[in-house]
């Protein structure tokens, strides 16, 4: 298995990014400021009108319940319970404490989220209506507290689990469900009430386990039972009835069978491996209706702790499904053309809940629900042979704690539609789309990548790797240009802590963001920024609306410096995040914006630089990276040469500061040329008339030129040269722009 989707390639202490390159608008100003959307702000696990799964409960934030307890959080900061919660809050009860739930509609079933202090055990007592049933939940610290040190970033994670219980009575709308903490500390972050329908009968002709020697008690060793049932099936159905079954060791060979439980409130395997097989089966399997509960405790990324390791061939089915405390719900590899996965959850697994690892065609994964994963939620990887046609609809993630909700690494042609994603954590995006190969070969993004009505709440991450932000969806070149038409329609962004919108090489390469296109899409309450851009390239945004932005609209500022620019085209129908953040030498903070600027600062370095022409290494980039000693040099044998620096807004430039490299192997040279400036790229205007300038190492190669006071604004700053007596070429080292 891959290792997680883990440091995004830049050290723990990243240095200063240079200062901010312009936000290029070529459609116009940003304007009109549109109503914004609410969609699943408040953290409910109902289904919006556009995006999450239709599920069989509703969720009760405790929070919002009544309680003697401590109400903690919000909180963002990585390794802590409040962080890890949904809405970023919970109630933490000392022994004796309560939080008492109203019930939205009626109930027989309650599934609670909680945590408890590492290394405890405890339990829940249950009242209805004052009445203290006879059952409580079991509360454990034995699947948390999970350690990955070989994650670069990563602290102790995994700090929630959850317990279900049947109530054993029905109870209606407006009763109250309370929840006393016994024995230990208990945090309580969310419950889950759901209404269990009564055990499904077995269908007509099919196998019962039981009937090959399965214990439906939970004592005895019931493995061979299933492998014997599954071999009799073969064609046909596998009963598993209401019962508790302990497999010790997975099953392999399942073939052309379909294994079905009663319910899976009632059909419950304990099991942490349940089917591993790599080879694909040669006839569709399906999995219905139970429940595979594991004991998974730590994440061992070589063991195939999975319900599902490998292949169930081609047009197989899984629905209905519950689980719980695996390493991985469904690690899918080989042969899964056109599976569907719908209907089931996943719930405290220690890495990936979903994977399509590679070859899957035509898959759909939809209407799932999943909480509290220690890697990406649902992710395809495209390792080894290309995923293609695939898609991840109507999704409801919760609370993944280490990394993304939804990520594809590579592809061709792979939708991504209606899904909510709430509450990531460290490392991770509400939606990750990227280029991360982690092993060869790999296959990048190609084709068309669509992702259209998604709801992202309180999502993206602050990178400990980076220590700065991951935006609520993610645009990453990481290991390779992104070539692939990427579409992103319809996105809601609610809450976001960080920025909305990032685009970026994680691999520290500079790899360039091309052919995105970002249209209707509503931000509000976005923590710092709307558009984080960090790589080179060019990126089409439209009718994104943007309403309560914490600092400004726009962090521009490719990595590494020099690597090139971005360009951000506006197409039209933009309001409410026109400003540009100005120097990256600083992030900006959440409710913070601009600070006032350096009036001493040079107003080029790391702007976005173009040139006429350019030799082999020596770009446009290498005049403004802040390093004399790297240069750009023109095309040879080919005067007048020209370099423009995009300066981000209309600057009063007075003086412009021309360097060569220091050494004295840079022989004496004269060059000629004027300055011109321009506000929009377009016409230019003459700011200093055309006259020699002398280069001597002698004298530290330098030339200042002044500019008069009458001359005009002028974002665009560009240095028109004709000669050069050293070189057939045009040279700098470094161009310097000043206010005085």
């Amino acid at each position: 298995m891959r290792t997680s989707c883990t440091p995004l390639g830049r050290s723990p202490a990243r240095r200063a990014v240079p200062i901010a390159a312009a936000l290029a608008l070529t459609a116009g100003l940003l304007t009109a400021l549109a109503p914004a959307a609410q969609a699943a702000a408040d953290g409910s696990r109902a289904r919006s009108a556009a995006a999450g799964a239709t599920v069989p409960f509703t969720s009760v934030e405790a929070e919002s319940a009544t309680s003697d307890g401590t109400r903690i959080g919000p909180d963002h900061t990585q390794g802590t319970v409040a962080s890890e919660s949904s809405g970023r809050q919970a109630v933490r009860l000392a022994a004796g404490q309560h939080v008492e739930f109203t019930l939205p509609g009626a109930a027989n079933a309650v599934n609670v989220a909680y945590s408890v202090p590492d290394g405890q055990s405890g339990s829940l007592a249950v009242y209805v209506n004052g009445a203290k049933l006879d059952r409580s939940l079991a509360v454990t610290s034995k699947y948390s507290y999970v350690d990955t040190p070989w994650i670069q970033g990563s602290k102790t994670h995994h700090l929630l689990d959850n317990a279900r219980l049947l109530l054993g009575r029905n109870a209606g709308a407006g009763d109250k469900v309370r929840l006393e903490a016994t024995g230990t500390q208990v945090t309580v972050d969310v419950a889950d009430f759901e209404q269990v329908a009564a055990a499904g009968g077995k269908p007509s002709g099919a196998v019962s386990v039981t009937d090959k020697g399965a214990d439906p008690s939970g004592q005895g060793d019931s493995t061979q039972a299933f492998r014997e049932a599954v071999a009799a099936a073969k064609g046909g159905t596998v009963w598993i009835p209401p019962g508790e079954f302990k497999l010790t060791q997975s099953l392999s060979n399942v073939d052309d069978v379909r294994i079905r439980g009663a319910g899976a409130w009632h059909s419950v395997v304990r099991s942490s491996r349940f089917i591993d097989q790599s080879s694909a089966p040669t006839g569709k399997v399906g999995l219905h209706d139970f429940a595979v509960i594991g004991e998974v405790t730590e994440r061992v990324d070589s063991n195939p702790d999975n319900f599902v390791n490998g292949s169930l061939g081609p047009d197989s089915a899984v629905s209905g499904m519950w689980l719980q405390h695996l390493k991985v719900g469904m690690w899918l590899m080989g042969n899964n053309d056109n599976l569907v996965v719908e209907k089931n959850r996943f719930l405290d697994m220690t890495a990936d809940g979903l994977n399509l690892n590679g070859t899957a065609r035509g898959v759909r994964v939809r209407d799932n629900f999943l909480r509290n994963t220690g890697d990406d939620a649902l992710a395809m990887w495209s390792l080894n042979t290309t995923n293609s046609d695939s898609a991840f609809i109507g999704n409801t993630v919760s609370q993944p704690n280490l990394a993304n909700g939804i990520a594809i690494y590579g592809g061709r042609n792979i939708t991504v539609k209606d899904n909510l994603v709430l509450d990531t954590n460290a490392l991770g995006s509400g939606i990750a789309v990227s280029n991360q190969k982690f092993l060869d070969p790999f296959f990048p993004l190609a084709g068309t990548i669509k992702v259209s009505g998604n709801s992202l709440v309180r999502t993206g991450a602050m990178n400990p790797n980076w220590n700065h932000p991951m935006g609520a969806l993610r645009v990453d070149a990481y290991d390779s240009a992104i070539e692939a038409t990427v579409e992103i329609t319809d996105t809601t962004i609610t809450d976001s802590p960080w920025s909305a919108y990032e685009f970026v090489s994680g691999g520290v390469t500079g790899k360039a963001v091309r052919n995105v296109t970002v249209d209707r899409s509503t931000v509000t309450r976005v923590g710092t920024v709307v558009v984080q851009a960090e790589t080179p390239g060019a990126v089409r945004m439209s009718n994104v609306k943007a309403t309560s932005v914490g600092a400004v609209g726009v962090y521009n500022c490719p990595y590494p410096s020099g690597s090139g620019s971005f360009t951000l085209t506006d197409g039209g129908g933009n309001s409410g995040w026109d400003s540009v953040w100005e120097d990256c030498s600083t992030w900006p903070q959440p409710g913070g914006g601009n600070p006032d600027p350096d009036p001493r600062r040079n107003l080029a370095k790391s702007r976005p630089a173009t040139a006429t022409g350019s030799t082999d290494v020596y770009t446009p980039g290498k005049a403004v990276d802040g390093d004399a000693a790297t240069y750009w040099e023109s095309t040879n044998h080919a005067f007048p040469q020209a370099l423009t620096v995009d300066l981000g807004k209309a600057e009063p430039v007075r003086r412009v500061v021309l360097k060569l490299p220091p050494p004295a192997a840079w022989a004496a040279r004269t060059q000629t040329l004027s300055v011109q400036g321009s506000t929009d790229g377009s016409g230019y205007s003459t700011l200093v008339a055309s006259k020699p300038y002398r280069f001597d190492p002698a004298t530290g190669n330098t030339a200042t030129i002044d500019v008069p006071a009458s001359a005009p604004d002028v974002r665009h700053l560009r240095l028109h040269v004709t000669a050069n007596t050293g070189w057939p070429a045009a040279q700098f080292g470094e161009v310097e722009a000043y206010l005085s």
